[in-house]
This record gives C-alpha cells, structure tokens and sequence, in this order.
C-alpha cells in the first residue's frame, strides 16, 4: 500500500544479481538472446544482450509494483498517444466497433503490456486479457485487482466459454503468445529456426470474425511507451492452412517487434527446441 520507493540503479543491480545466482534462467535467457542474434551462446556480444534483458526486466518488475499506489490513470498518462500508430490502433477500433467486431492483439513479454491495456481502458474501450491463474493464485489476484482499477477484465485462459462470449462484440482481448517453445502447438519459422506458437489466436479469430493485431508497446528513454502496430492480420477460416498461415505471420510480427529493440524481449522460457531432431520434426510437420 506503500509505494515503493527503491531507485532504477538499485533495482538494476538486484537483478543483475538474479542473473548471476540463477543458472538455470540465465542459460534461458542466453539460449534465446543467442537465437535472436544468430551467435554462438558463449559470444560476448549474447551475454551482453542477456544482461540488458535482466535490466530491462527490472525496470518492467519496479513499474509494476508501483503502478497499484499510483493514480488510476497512470497507464494514459504513460502513453504516448500523439504517434501515428496510436492513430491508426484508433482508427481499426471504430471500424470494428461499427462492423461489431473484436480486436485480437497479440504480443510478447516486450515493454508494458500493463500501459497498453490500461491506457486505451480508459479511452472507453473494453478491454480484456487472457492470463494464467493457476501458477502464482495470490499474484494473479493482486494483478487482477490492480488492473481492474484501470477497467481492464483479466479472464483466467481456461475459461474458454468467457472468451468466447466477450469476444462477440466490440472488445479489445489481449493475448500475449511468447509462452515458451510447446510439442503440441504450431510450428512457425521464428529468426529462421523452426520452433511453435499458440493456435489460440487464430481459432479465436476464425470462429468470431476478430481481427488480429499484432502490438507492442515499447519503454523510450524518458520513461514513456509507445504503441507500435504491425499489419492487421484476417482469418479466413478455421483451416489447418489458413491456421498455420495466421500463426506464421503473428510469428514474423513478433520477430519484427524483438529485433527493434532486443533488450526489451524479457521471456524467461525455452522459445526454441533444445535440438536439432526437434526442429527437424517441426519441419516435417509444418510441411
């Protein structure tokens, strides 16, 4: 209830101590800053990178601690709404809100997915997101609450029927897809080594006539984010072609969006298959 008042460099230097006294995420993380540079995992040019992703994670972790103790309307007060992106993200809602459809924005763990979701919350939006309730229940209900002080509605990501319901009409359902690298999703081609993402956004779109929207809402220099909007993306229907066409190119959105700015990607799981007969087999099923 207290806000926090710990300095940027103090809680830099706390995670950066997180990188050094947990081996096995700060392999993770190396593993996927190597594949996003296409370097070896012992350059010096990928642990300088892993580095900065622990330091941009602790300025992400210090926001969000903060944002409860601030005022309602800090995530508006954070955007940067002057931008043509932010424009043109304004401009698909009132298309969609006439044709009474939904926004499917999807996203990684880039900048603030907090700022996005509560700043155009309070533009009058509804907006929803989907999110785990099931690993962390005490964190899931803080973060509940403290969204819900913006008018963002978090629904936990197995209440399919929910999903469903919202999204047949005019919304805005965030879904963040950098969850890991996992057997039983769609293969996709990702910095040019095959790995998966979630057919979730594409099914979604497919049976609710949602348009997806790849977003990110990236941290600048001075503190502020600014929204970036990749090509809306239709689905045509729910084939395997048109599926694994959709996921593909939320795959290309989201490599476009982390290799602007590398260092702001904080995903702490596996993203790629740890050999090389897994991504063979990704190759055969993808053909």
């Amino acid at each position: 209830r207290v806000p926090l008042r710990v300095s940027e460099p103090v809680a830099r230097a706390l995670f950066l101590a997180g990188y050094h006294l947990w081996p096995a995420k700060r392999r993770i993380v190396v593993a996927n800053a190597s594949h996003v540079l296409g370097l070896p995992a012992d350059d010096r040019r990928v642990a300088r990178l892993a580095r900065g992703i622990y330091a941009t994670y602790s300025r992400f972790a210090l926001e969000l601690m903060r944002l409860p103790s601030l005022p309602a309307d800090e995530p508006a007060r954070l955007l940067d709404s002057e931008g043509e992106h932010h424009r043109r993200i304004m401009a698909l809602w009132e298309s969609c809100r006439q044709d009474g459809r939904g926004i499917i924005a999807v996203s990684g763990h880039i900048g603030s997915i907090e700022v996005f979701a509560g700043a155009y919350a309070q533009l009058g939006i509804p907006v929803y997101g989907l999110a785990d309730d099931s690993a962390f229940p005490e964190l899931f209900e803080l973060l509940t609450r403290s969204r819900a002080r913006w008018g963002v509605t978090i629904i936990p990501w197995r209440r399919l029927r929910d999903i469903f319901r919202v999204m047949r009409q005019p919304c805005i359902l965030g879904m963040v897809v950098d969850w890991g690298y996992r057997t039983d999703d769609l293969p996709v081609r990702l910095f040019g080594e095959w790995t998966t993402l979630p057919a979730g956004p594409a099914l979604l779109a497919a049976r609710t006539r949602a348009v997806i929207v790849p977003v990110v809402v990236r941290r600048e220099p001075d503190g502020r984010y600014r929204p970036i909007m990749s090509e809306p993306i239709e689905v045509a229907d729910g084939s395997a072609a048109e599926l694994a066409r959709t996921t593909q190119a939320i795959a290309d959105a989201l490599e476009g969006m982390v290799r602007t700015a590398p260092e702001q990607w904080y995903t702490f799981k596996p993203m790629w298959p740890s050999s090389a007969e897994e991504g063979a087999a990704l190759a055969v099923r993808a053909a």
